[in-house]
């Protein structure tokens, strides 16, 4: 019988000490996991924004487009939305696109944020997460530039400052 509960705690121990080492594996391999790689055509997609108009990401070639990932939730998301809002509304006549992805919040939540911060960009809503798992993003916010031949040619985890918002349309300008 101790023989038997001895062997028993020895796989219970196995079995623990190998999900913790393969937690500990995983979290140092999370930022080797390849994003969209620069220079390669960005995933095409078809979404939603809040006046019920489809927006296919491919539709805006001939454009720059500023693909912005985020959430009502997040802290950096809401500091840097006003500076996006302000150079869409320099960078919009020079054919710069911004294109905000919430990832899946409600329409409701949505519209009050963009209600509350004045947001004039179309604002998506990736409700299966299938964008967000197709350009594999992880943490918010995340950017990506994406060029007039549809081309990603930057990549940008983390929040924005204005300035770096000007440099980045600047670069995607037609």
């Amino acid at each position: 019988m101790k023989k038997q509960r001895l062997i028993i705690r020895t796989l219970i121990l196995i079995v623990l000490g190998a999900a913790v080492a393969y937690t500990i594996y995983a979290n140092f391999k999370k930022d080797e996991i390849e994003k969209v790689a620069i220079g390669e055509r960005a995933p095409d997609f078809e979404l939603t924004d809040l006046n019920g108009e489809k927006h296919r990401l491919s539709d805006y070639e001939g454009q720059g487009v500023f693909l912005n990932f985020w959430g009502t939730w997040c802290k950096p998301c809401e500091k840097e939305m006003p500076y996006i809002n302000n150079q869409y509304e320099k960078f919009k006549k020079q054919g710069v696109q911004v294109l905000a992805v919430n990832v899946g919040e409600s329409d409701f939540a949505v519209k009050k944020f963009a209600e509350k911060y004045k947001l004039d960009f179309p604002i998506v809503i990736d409700e299966s997460g299938d964008v967000q798992t197709a350009f594999r993003i992880n943490p918010l916010p995340a950017t990506f530039l994406i060029d007039k031949e549809g081309k990603v040619i930057k990549y940008h985890k983390g929040e924005l400052t204005e300035e770096m918002v000007n440099d980045f349309m600047e670069q995607i300008k037609p």
